[in-house]
């Protein structure tokens, strides 16, 4: 607790926004399993709206889900060429409505929180963070480096392929892509930084060591900690401490006995205290502006797994926009209340 009292004061101490927008995405076309496009809705009928509303001061709204279902027709004539790329036009049609719904949320002045779906959607909502903050940082906590390209992906599925799609100093290692022609990659990779990678493809790992991305996979968590390795990675990508903050967290960054209902679990992850100070951290700097939290599915493996990985979405959601572990006493109140005595007969 010493250690983390200490990174916090050493921080720039800039007031956390206490406003909020929420945003679901239910959509799974960057992935090839059923079920991670009904996350959205087992997050609200778990009581997400509700129990961040418990936090305090801070002011939620909802501003529903995107629509992932028009012009469908149009774009899936338009992607049929793109080798090794599956449903693009798909997940290109839903992520041009994201990055538009996080503009205007971000604009509202609140932090956007966006619930997926599966991690392709993190080209929309960065596109959509960067066209408000153009010097915004990324921090991708995941199992994986989505950093494949179409001719590295083993798999063809987008889900792999976002962080790639978005920076800038990769785009010549692409086709033209038809259906992208809105997203236009304007992100540095120098502004990413990765938290809990533990699988990783070799080409990726190519292309981290190529621009020296900072980096805690699982194995250096293990030796610094995870209050050391997020300073670390904050101080490398704004050690002016004033950029704002993007996280983009897939729930199998948590161990899988954690989180085990999504799609590509990899045992050896964050514990879920971790999870939670990392985002505890996060908060406090008072830079945070936008967070997403993908591939959970809901429709794999047990209720009782589906219930666990739920609330440890729930719960890193309540540690990124304020909630206290330690409580919080009730607002203008300086006393335990007092006992009336019974009046005498």
């Amino acid at each position: 607790m010493n250690v983390i009292r200490i990174f916090i004061r050493n921080m720039s101490q800039m007031k956390p926004i206490k406003k909020v927008g929420i945003i679901g995405v239910p959509f799974e076309k960057g992935q090839k399993k059923y079920g991670v496009s009904v996350a959205p809705a087992a997050m609200r009928y778990a009581g997400l709206l509700h129990k961040l509303k418990e936090i305090d001061g801070l002011d939620v709204k909802d501003y529903g889900d995107v629509n992932t279902h028009a012009d469908i027709e149009v774009s899936q004539k338009a992607m049929n060429n793109i080798e090794n790329m599956s449903d693009l036009a798909l997940v290109s049609a839903c992520n041009k409505r994201l990055s538009e719904k996080v503009s205007q949320v971000l604009r509202d002045e609140r932090i956007a929180v966006t619930i997926g779906g599966d991690h392709s959607i993190g080209v929309g909502t960065v596109d959509g963070h960067y066209s408000v903050n153009e010097d915004m940082i990324l921090i991708w906590v995941d199992a994986h480096a989505d950093l494949n390209t179409n001719k590295t992906s083993g798999s063809g599925s987008v889900h792999g392929m976002p962080v790639a799609l978005l920076v800038k100093e990769l785009s010549d290692y692409w086709p033209y892509l038809p259906t992208m022609d809105w997203q236009v990659p304007k992100f540095s990779i120098k502004s990413l930084g990765y938290i809990g990678l533990r699988s990783v493809d070799s080409y990726e790992r190519l292309a981290i060591e190529k621009y020296n991305v900072p980096t805690f996979a699982m194995e250096d968590i293990d030796k610094h900690g995870i209050v050391n390795s997020i300073q670390h990675v904050l101080q490398v990508l704004d050690p002016e401490q004033k950029r704002p903050i993007h996280v983009s967290f897939d729930i199998d960054a948590l161990d899988a006995l954690e989180a085990p209902s999504t799609g590509t679990p990899v045992r050896g992850g964050l514990t879920l205290r971790e999870g939670i100070t990392l985002m505890e951290l996060i908060h406090a700097t008072g830079r945070l502006r936008a967070v997403d939290l993908v591939e959970i599915n809901p429709a794999l493996g047990s209720g009782a797994d589906r219930d666990r990985t739920l609330e440890a979405g729930v719960a890193v959601l309540r540690a990124a926009l304020g909630f206290s572990r330690r409580g919080t006493a009730p607002r203008d109140k300086l006393d335990l209340p007092i006992q009336t005595p019974a009046p005498h007969k």
